[in-house]
């Protein structure tokens, strides 16, 4: 699969050895030129003898999910399709996984140790359904704050999360390793406003980021009308915003317009009666560049800005957006 651009250095800076993630292995029956590892091995062992950093044969029931796996929701048609081709040209990039911590239950019917993926779990159920035994594997050794990264970038590179997951995934790296969001960005090779973009979903009531994780020819909202409904400051109003996108089908610009109309009408109170009707334009304008609510108390000659923040987070955001960083 090819891998996408706009990540920095991504799984090349946290895979060591380089050259054998980038070979091609299998054929028409799914086999590799790999070394195989024996199938008898004390489960508590880390594998001893097994050819670190290098490409072998595992028999598939060894590997076992990465707990601390972002992707959650595998697209069954996709995983077919996947299926098919590897049993037509086998596995073109091996699987990457390291020994499964000791006391990990060795797989159903084997005394044999597990292999814990690290990256690769998409193509690991996709081999499954077309039927291998085995798969050509690459093991290593990763500590858990490098295994949740690798995880991480992973399938960000090579299979979309869904917003929300990847937002959890951002907030799990942050917590667990003690990031920073700009170290964070570093790390994954995003931008820092695309980072706080992300973990701004998380405030989200359960409902919305559920429907969130839906696409929306499935019926759920995009990360777009996530951002209109962010820009409404009011519960109420978000919630109503929120059925009326669900419910009439609006989309991203016509959920944006009725947010900034929204917002308008819960600050009417707060506005002059009367105004030049060019600071209540350049209003509109702040409320839409800046995502939050914003008033202009005044007139053509003088006046404050009011621009509301809800987090030390959505500070940063608009920090960033009005210092142009």
């Amino acid at each position: 699969m090819a891998r996408k651009g706009g990540l920095g250095r991504g799984l090349d800076a946290l895979l060591p050895g380089g050259g054998a993630d980038d070979a091609v292995f299998g054929g028409a029956d799914g086999t590799s030129t790999g070394r195989k590892i024996s199938e008898k091995r004390p489960a508590s062992s880390a594998a001893p003898g097994a050819p670190h950093g290098e490409v072998v044969q595992l028999a598939i029931d060894r590997l076992v999910a990465n707990p601390g796996q972002p992707r959650k929701n595998f697209d069954e048609t996709e995983l077919r399709e996947l299926a098919d081709s590897i049993g037509e040209h086998g596995i073109i990039q091996p699987i990457i996984a390291m020994p499964a911590p000791k006391g990990t239950p060795a797989p159903k019917g084997t005394d044999a140790g597990s292999y814990i993926i690290i990256a690769g779990e998409r193509r690991t159920r996709a081999a499954r359904l077309a039927g291998l035994s085995e798969v050509p594997v690459i093991i290593r050794e990763y500590t858990d704050q490098k295994r949740l990264e690798v995880s991480l970038i992973e399938n960000i590179q090579r299979s979309d999360l869904n917003p929300i997951e990847e937002a959890a995934a951002y907030k799990n790296l942050m917590d667990y390793s003690h990031l920073s969001q700009e170290e964070l960005a570093v790390k994954v090779g995003k931008s820092r406003s695309a980072v706080t973009n992300a973990l701004r979903l998380l405030k989200l009531p359960a409902e919305m980021q559920k429907s969130l994780e839906s696409s929306p020819e499935s019926g759920g909202i995009s990360a777009g009308h996530a951002r209109a409904l962010l820009a409404v400051t009011d519960k109420k109003l978000r919630d109503k915003l929120f059925r009326e996108i669900t419910g009439r089908g609006l989309s991203v610009r016509e959920a944006e317009k009725r947010a900034l109309a929204l917002n308008a009408a819960e600050g009417e109170a707060a506005k002059p009666l009367k105004r030049p009707p060019e600071i209540t334009e350049m209003e509109e304008k702040f409320i839409e560049r800046l995502g939050t609510k914003v008033i202009i108390e005044g007139g053509l000659e003088k006046g404050r800005i009011h621009i509301e923040y809800y987090s030390m987070e959505d500070l940063d955001r608009l920090y960033d957006i009005i210092g142009g960083r």
